[in-house]
């Protein structure tokens, strides 16, 4: 039997979404400022360009969690810990079981990243990616709340939910539930699509050559698949906290190293 939708949990995960969606604001208008700077005008006031784009990812927000939520309990995915929490059930000891682990993982696909990056792709790449700078350790940290939260909502509740759902229908085992390889395809599949979704910010810096297309698919695809791996074995606050944590290293500590 189906449980029902739980909309409380969704209200949640819809507002932490949004939150991250104005937590990384200050972030993006960094890395966006030599483009604004270069147009003769914008067609309406920032201000009011921010709050657009505020309520398109809203509404984004919502149809990715709603979704996502619906698709994760029909494949046996989801966040354990907040809908233990909803049915008033003690979560204290689960989430420190969880948080070890998850901040470890994260943090090591976070120093991986960097490592393949310096010893495999800066040398090939184009001089404005080897020069780009980082916004300030504050604006990262702020980010890393996008990245930790509302990605998460979008690559894994929604988009890996999808995959492992839609594989499921043709491979799945005698119990009805996907089958293990069902969970490895979708995993992949979400990490590659999460490399891939970077590259429209690439692509304003340099050309999309296809070592720039591979680097972007490798590193995120690095984070992706540790990701989707602690979601589909730990739940969705596993694979927040782990992202969270990989983009404190990526976007706080390594502004403040370099």
């Amino acid at each position: 039997m189906r449980k029902p939708f739980n909309w409380r949990e969704f209200l949640i995960l819809w507002g932490v979404g949004v939150l991250g969606v104005v937590a990384v604001l200050p972030y993006t208008l960094t890395l966006q400022a030599p483009l604004i700077e270069q147009m003769p005008s914008l067609p309406m006031p920032l201000s009011v360009v921010i709050a657009v784009q505020i309520v398109q990812n809203a509404v984004l927000v919502a149809i990715a969690v709603g979704l996502g939520l619906l698709l994760a309990t029909r494949i046996g995915l989801g966040a354990p810990l907040l809908e233990a929490r909803l049915r008033g059930e003690p979560v204290g000891q689960r989430l420190r079981a969880l948080l070890a682990p998850s901040v470890l993982a994260g943090a090591a696909a976070g120093v991986a990243i960097i490592v393949l990056d310096v010893l495999v792709f800066a040398p090939g790449m184009p001089a404005a990616i080897a020069t780009e700078g980082h916004p300030p350790a504050w604006q990262g940290f702020l980010a890393s709340f996008y990245g930790g939260i509302t990605e998460e909502l979008f690559m894994r509740l929604f988009l890996m939910s999808l995959l492992v759902w839609l594989v499921g229908l043709v491979w799945r085992e005698a119990s009805g539930r996907p089958a293990v390889g069902a969970f490895w395809v979708a995993n992949l599949g979400a990490a590659i699509l999460f490399g891939l979704g970077h590259l429209p910010t690439t692509a304003t810096l340099v050309s999309l050559t296809a070592m720039v297309i591979l680097r972007a698919i490798v590193l995120n695809g690095i984070g992706g698949v540790v990701f989707g791996y602690l979601y589909w074995k730990r739940g969705l606050e596993a694979a927040m906290l782990a992202h969270f944590s990989a983009d404190i290293v990526l976007h706080v500590l390594t502004p403040l190293v370099l």
